[in-house]
């Protein structure tokens, strides 16, 4: 399933200005760090877990530092939610229109019904330009942090719920 261009066509509407990278399929957060051409002093990769609660009635997209680990625990504590687990891959393209191993943000643009809560690592804002996969893995989308969060997410009707996962 690559539905790039049509993410690619969405940020283009929107006159948000970005980077776009080709690449060999990057499966982990450490490969998608050697990508040639970011300033990585400047830019985050996201780390990307889509959750959901015990009955698979509610639904979680974690952004996450690139160094951070994720623990389900802390996450769910903030997020007010008992018992979080990964969501079955199988739901990804229904719900965000993308395939396992490139889980993104951008793909919240698919998510019209907004059954998808947005948690954010707060200490992502800090960063000047995020990376995202645009639904495939072997492509990156660089953006600035401002674009994301003042352009992007409320065009798609997502606000995002911050988390301080530092302090946890």
């Amino acid at each position: 399933m690559d539905r790039s261009d049509e993410i690619l066509r969405y940020l283009k509407s929107l006159d948000i200005p970005y980077v776009l990278y080709e690449h060999e399929p990057k499966e982990t957060i450490e490969a998608c760090q050697t990508i040639q051409g970011v300033d990585w002093s400047q830019a985050a990769m996201c780390k990307n877990v889509f959750l959901t609660n015990r009955q698979e009635s509610a639904f979680y997209l974690v952004l996450l530092r690139h160094d951070r680990a994720f623990r389900t625990a802390v996450v769910s504590k903030l997020l007010g939610v008992s018992r979080l687990s990964f969501a079955r891959s199988e739901l990804l393209p229904d719900m965000l229109g993308l395939a396992a191993g490139a889980v993104s943000p951008l793909g919240l643009i698919f998510d019209d019904s907004h059954r998808i809560t947005l948690g954010v690592d707060s200490e992502l804002a800090a960063f000047p330009r995020l990376l995202f996969h645009p639904g495939v893995n072997h492509r990156s989308v660089e953006l600035s942090a401002d674009d994301f969060f003042h352009r992007f997410l409320p065009a798609c009707g997502h606000i995002p719920q911050m988390l301080n996962i530092n302090q946890e």
